[in-house]
């Protein structure tokens, strides 16, 4: 392929997504099961990966097929079923809305699994007794925005023997924060064992559901198992204990089934609808499928070998994802007590009925009135997730499953030959890399756990390319990628305010660059992008009547744990040999936790120190790297500045300090080291690089590289 093919005509970029919302369009929102996001996934791949066609017929023809497939889908859409559901605790606001015979149900069970002399107390911090008790009698489901009911959402199926993969989007609203185990009302199981992950968490909160059986489903079955209650004449409900099945009748059309879930692990149900709505079913999903193909082959020219590539990277993080905690793959998992996922979800939930309610001052102010939590744009993020998502977490699985590719884009920037494929897999599959924090798992782990770090590092990593450019010959001079770039910066800045130092080295070197050159289009770009960081010093003016530029727990002891005052009694203290002040011991004891890294191991510092070593060298002496290459490097160097002031032993913090530093130090060794290497043992890298194993799995990863360009 020569240089001029892989120069995509003006506007790619644009038409790439164009061509993505018509996908979501033909999916229609909430994409908010697995099915409907693996096909998401596929197209986006696809569209990124290929070239999205300019003549405008193939436009008119996919604005036609997708308009055909919105409409076709209306006509096949099968019957929808009410399905109303909230957690259950003894309350006034339930008492008085379920009915009576419901209700009294309810509460016999929830009183014989929870009896009074193994409640918590009232008053306790994290008792839920303490805490908020249900607000109406159905709890608010984002999958109910685009699809009105009278109870939580209206569904076509009833199908689920877990829970967590029902989606129950009120188990993580934050007024249910308890802190509560076992054998009180508590919020969650873990299963520990490693083997676990399709099945890591149960959902231990007391709930019910309840079902509106519409007339169309009548001649199915519905099946459960625990205990449901089956409304008959009068408003009244029979109580069926056990596993059991029973037919729908005529009788039945208009009726309210209730399942108890008081007991974990207690509660599944299946409706297994008669022949004609599971035809319409079938038929709307089919439709579903081949307009998306068509939609693909209309607008989209493929590129086979730069797909293999990406799908390669996306299938193993979600073979990854699935070994370690498959819920974050569609389902929802009851977040922890007292975590910060649980803050920024219970928010964005907030936030989203607020601006549903038509409150936007309520929603823009997001819970605080001046931000203290460290990473306030993720409440904001939760919210616009849940309308594209529904009542699931697959908003920001789209981000981590975008991190493989993005690492991979800034490998191939930097590393020749087969090294950016390599350490691309090596990052995915193998968690070696915690030692560095440049391991996947890593941030598939907080990711799922719903805390703002790792997206905070992902739209850090996605500005960067932008700016620095995805070629050797640097980056587009052009307004457009600048602003994207710089964008992506600010954004990620909202998500975690604690990546501001390496954003300020990383916008302020590219800035320079563009004004030597005279570049002043991309100047512009990285100016006006950026602008959107400072939209977190607005909401504190003009909600809370303060200038705080990011957040307020900047200066909280437990994070500034070393401010500069500090590092000068240190000295001082060292000056005068009086360590009575303990500051330097503080202050050795913190340079320990920054070197040991996020393995938080002592054996770890000698690694550590050189490559901090090497970092140091490239950016200061390094003239013959890549200029954008030190310029990374000090931008890690920013962040490592960081860490001597900011607590280092919370790993978390600082996995993009030490990502940016293996990248600087990856490229010096393949630049330097393994020249250095070959010299120092040459007996031992000829025995290496002969090895019939190594000369397999070098022909296999030179191919996967070729076939990205």
């Amino acid at each position: 392929m020569t240089a001029i093919d892989d120069i995509e005509p003006a506007g790619a970029g644009w038409r790439k997504a164009a061509a993505l919302l018509m996908a979501v369009a033909v999916l229609g929102l909430p994409v908010n099961n697995p099915a409907a996001y693996a096909l998401l996934a596929a197209m986006a791949v696809i569209i990124f990966s290929g070239r999205v066609r300019v003549w405008g017929v193939a436009w008119i023809a996919a604005l036609a097929l997708a308009s055909a497939a919105i409409y076709g889908q209306s006509l096949l859409a099968p019957p929808r079923i009410d399905e109303g559901h909230n957690v259950f605790l003894p309350s006034p606001v339930l008492e008085r809305g379920l009915p009576a015979d419901v209700y009294r149900h309810l509460k016999d069970e929830f009183d014989k699994t929870y009896p009074e002399a193994q409640r918590c107390t009232s008053g306790n911090v994290g008792c839920w007794q303490s805490g908020g008790m249900p607000a109406t009698p159905f709890a608010f489901s984002a999958d109910g925005i685009f699809q009105k009911s009278t109870m939580s959402r209206s569904v076509t199926e009833i199908d689920f023997s877990d829970p967590v993969w029902r989606r129950l989007g009120f188990i993580n609203e934050i007024k249910y924060n308890w802190y509560t185990a076992a054998p009180d009302v508590h919020r969650s199981d873990r299963d520990r064992r490693i083997y676990m992950g399709l099945n890591r968490w149960h959902l231990a909160m007391p709930w019910f559901e309840m079902i509106r059986l519409p007339s169309a489903v009548v001649g199915g079955k519905l099946c459960w198992r625990g205990d449901v209650l089956w409304e008959g004449a009068n408003d009244r409900f029979a109580l069926w204990r056990g596993d059991s099945c029973r037919d729908i009748t005529p009788d039945d059309a208009g009726r309210r089934v209730v399942g108890m879930g008081i007991k974990p692990d207690q509660l599944a149900m299946r409706l297994t609808p008669p022949w004609k709505p599971w035809l319409l079913q079938l038929a709307s999903q089919g439709l579903i499928v081949f307009a998306a193909a068509a939609l693909m082959l209309t607008l989209v020219r493929f590129e086979p070998q730069k797909m293999l590539v990406p799908f390669l990277l996306v299938g193993v993080a979600a073979l990854v994802i699935a070994a370690d905690d498959a819920s974050f793959l569609g389902g929802v998992r009851p977040l922890d007590g007292g975590d910060d996922g649980l803050f920024y979800e219970g928010h964005g939930r907030i936030i989203l009925q607020h601006f549903l309610a038509g409150d936007f001052r309520a929603a823009l102010e997001g819970g605080e009135k001046v931000f203290y939590y460290g990473g306030p744009g993720l409440r904001y993020f939760r919210a616009l997730e849940h309308v594209l998502f529904g009542d699931s977490f697959l908003g920001y699985l789209s981000l981590v499953l975008a991190l493989p590719v993005l690492v991979f884009s800034l490998f191939s920037r930097f590393l020749r030959g087969n090294w950016a494929i390599a350490l691309s897999l090596l990052f995915i599959a193998v968690p070696l890399g915690t030692i560095f924090g440049t391991s996947f798992v890593e941030y598939m782990k907080w990711a799922s756990r719903g805390f703002a770090d790792p997206a905070a590092y992902i739209l850090f990593i996605a500005g960067l390319l932008p700016i620095i450019g995805t070629r050797a010959e640097g980056p587009n001079t052009t307004f457009t990628p600048a602003f994207f770039g710089a964008l992506l910066l600010a954004l990620g800045i909202c998500m975690k305010p604690i990546i501001a130092p390496a954003a300020a080295v990383l916008l302020g070197g590219a800035g320079l660059y563009a004004l030597y050159r005279r570049q002043w289009p991309r100047l512009a770009g990285l100016c006006v992008g950026f602008l959107p960081v400072f939209s977190m010093a607005l909401h504190n003016w003009v909600f809370g009547k303060v200038f705080v530029l990011f957040s307020s727990n900047s200066g909280d002891a437990d994070l500034l744990v070393m401010p500069p005052s500090a590092y000068f009694n240190a000295v001082k203290e060292l000056a005068t040999f009086d360590l009575s002040g303990g500051y330097a011991s503080r202050g050795f004891f913190q340079i320990v936790k920054w070197l040991s890294g996020p393995a938080e191991s002592v054996f770890t510092i000698p690694i550590n120190a050189a490559a901090v070593a090497i970092l140091i060298y490239v950016v200061l002496r390094g003239r013959t790297f890549d200029p954008w290459l030190r310029l990374i490097g000090a931008s890690a160097l920013a962040q490592h500045a960081v860490a001597l002031f900011y607590n280092a032993g919370i790993a978390r913090y600082h996995f993009l300090t030490w990502f940016l530093t293996m990248v600087v130090v990856m490229v010096f060794m393949q630049d330097a080291g393994m020249g250095w290497l070959k010299r120092r043992y040459p007996v031992m890298s000829a025995r290496v690089t002969s090895n019939p194993l190594s000369r397999r799995l070098a022909t296999g990863l030179a191919r996967l590289q070729k076939a990205s360009l």
